[in-house]
């Protein structure tokens, strides 16, 4: 069996790639000419050069394959330029998972995010059948994402034999750029937090989603989405954990959301006519902060046995890699 993995060069990619490995699949990867391999060290798999925008590379890199992980994104939470997101992340999307069709790929698992998934208007977590519309979505990153799953979902309808599943946030090792949540480990690691704004998270250790896309691909329904989250938490329950795994006291003072706010708009007109430099505080998570982001992550278990160890397990890989690494 062979496999294609997109985006195998990120933090998500990484581990799925070695988790696709360790089950004897052939693993080829997409990368482009300029790509940091960095993260696929000591991996034996194939590459190919290409692009998602590039329908041509597309081909040449599935042929051969049964099964493809979409993994690859634009992810950020700001760009110079918007339009990058929903070139890669929806345009690219279709015409990946376009050519996959045409080249009889027998299976697919496509990496959403939990952004896709809606939260309950009175409170309590969101699931897979939440209702969510695309008005919601905070961002130009989250909004070619849900956009990309509609794309995915009506192909799923059409009879592609594809599957989706939504990570929440994930935390751990190889975290190289790192993701917004991994800054958020390496600002508190370094005494950046002073202060926070209160909000929810849904934690997961990044080698558990991984364990969830090959379940998603072996075990996963047609069609179906499925929530790759472990442990809801406020953000003081995530500090408090980091200050027992590092030392670093927990901050103390929490911030009203609407008093960060104007400080947000301004970080952004700053980076886009200004800086042109990605902001110290995203406007698009200042905003997201208003939401308690806590998922139910049930059907995953149930359906596709995801593994839900002790979220401190994972903090602790995270504080240890970043700290090996330089980071911090």
């Amino acid at each position: 069996m062979k496999a294609l993995i997109t985006g195998a060069t990120g933090f998500v990619g990484a581990a799925v790639a070695r988790a696709v490995a360790a089950t004897g699949a052939d693993v080829r990867v997409l990368v482009r000419q300029d790509s940091e391999l960095g993260n696929l060290e000591g991996l034996t798999v194939e590459h190919v050069h290409g692009d998602l925008r590039n329908p041509d590379s597309l081909h040449h890199a599935l042929a051969g394959c049964q099964q493809l992980y979409h993994v690859a994104a634009h992810y950020a939470l700001w760009a110079r330029d918007p339009s990058i997101f929903y070139d890669i992340n929806v345009t690219g999307t279709r015409l990946l998972l376009e050519t996959a069709r045409d080249t009889g790929i027998q299976r697919i698992v496509y990496t959403s995010t939990i952004g896709a998934i809606g939260l309950p208007e009175g409170g309590g977590p969101g699931t897979e059948q939440t209702p969510v519309s695309l008005a919601q979505m905070a961002g130009d990153y989250k909004r070619s994402k849900y956009l990309a799953e509609q794309e995915v979902m009506t192909l799923a309808r059409a009879g592609l034999p594809v599957v989706i599943v939504n990570p929440s946030a994930p935390v751990g090792e190889r975290d190289i750029k790192p993701t917004p949540t991994g800054r958020l480990i390496v600002d508190f690691m370094k005494g950046r937090m002073p202060a926070y704004i209160e909000t929810g998270m849904n934690l997961i250790d990044v080698d558990d989603v991984a364990v969830g896309h090959v379940r998603a691909m072996e075990r996963g329904r047609i069609g179906e989405r499925y929530i790759l989250g472990n442990k809801n938490l406020m953000l003081r329950e995530i500090f408090e954990m980091l200050s027992r795994l590092t030392g670093v006291p927990a901050p103390t003072i929490k911030l009203p959301r609407l008093a960060i706010l104007p400080l947000a708009y301004l970080n952004k007109w700053l980076a886009d006519y200004v800086t042109h430099q990605p902001p110290r505080i995203p406007l698009e998570g200042v905003k997201m902060a208003k939401y308690k982001m806590h998922y139910d992550c049930s059907k995953a278990v149930r359906e596709l046995g995801l593994p839900q160890p002790p979220i401190e397990v994972a903090l602790e890989k995270a504080v240890r890699w970043f700290q090996t690494h330089g980071y911090a």
